[in-house]
């Protein structure tokens, strides 16, 4: 069977979402559905709170969704990495299980993949965009680190870190990534566009999430990102020098 578009949502100990996700993901799928076929992909990343048991409760009787699980908890890349080795639609999203961005969304986010573009990323940084009540301490890290990408890889490009994308498929399929945590989305959209796919902003709004709390690591991710921005500079400097370095 021929999948028009997956979705692929990693989660991890998202439990208090879980209903939310119901209510607010399904019928936006259904909706898609009346045009093209769909899937939907839910990768609990080694939950501890029942995250994968409330999955199974609530969308094991789906036909159109699939409840993949990582025994321990892998990291965030990890699991977008095993949505997409999972994933037979011509077009993948990936999207927050926390509804920081509005799954009533996703619409509008693939009308931003017309041909010419390969892959859509969320932004709240580009003009138009907003951030609704998002803590000081996220928006530094995500705001800091895009702010660096920008400088480094291209201006043009205002959020480097949503994890809320429509992506053609040829891109997960080329597109190498190296890490398991929250750097996944900085170095995908790095790499592809080093790989010369041409990549469109959809400006949003970035919410606070209504419930749980975030699981990313700051200190970890910040230096991720710093030992990825390295890499990105020193690559710069290589192609720029008249005389090469080894």
């Amino acid at each position: 069977m021929t999948i028009d578009l997956t979705a692929v949502i990693p989660c991890y100990n998202e439990i208090e979402n879980i209903p939310n996700l119901s209510a607010s993901l399904f019928p936006v799928i259904e909706e898609l559905q009346c045009e093209q076929t769909v899937e939907v992909i839910f990768v609990d990343d080694g939950s501890t709170d029942g995250t994968y048991q409330a999955l199974t409760d609530h969308f094991g009787h789906r036909s159109d969704a699939s409840i993949l699980r990582h025994e321990s908890n892998k990291g965030l890349g990890a699991a977008i990495r095993t949505g997409f080795a999972a994933a037979r639609g011509e077009v993948i999203i990936t999207t927050d299980s926390d509804a920081t961005y509005r799954f009533s969304e996703i619409p509008a986010l693939l009308d931003y993949l017309v041909p010419e573009v390969d892959l859509v990323t969320a932004s709240p940084y580009q003009r138009g965009g907003v951030v609704e009540n998002v803590p000081a301490y996220r928006l530094t890290l995500s705001h800091g680190a895009s702010f660096l990408y920008r400088l480094l890889v291209d201006w043009r490009i205002a959020t480097y870190t949503s994890l809320f994308r429509a992506y053609r498929r040829k891109v997960i399929e080329e597109v190498p990534f190296d890490s398991d945590d929250y750097l996944a989305n900085a170095e995908i959209l790095v790499n592809a566009m080093y790989k010369g796919y041409q990549v469109a902003e959809y400006p949003t709004v970035l919410h606070i999430r209504a419930y749980g709390t975030s699981k990313a690591h700051i200190i970890r991710t910040i230096k991720a990102h710093l030992c990825f921005l390295t890499k990105i500079l020193l690559r710069r400097l290589r192609l720029t020098s008249p005389h090469p370095l080894v």
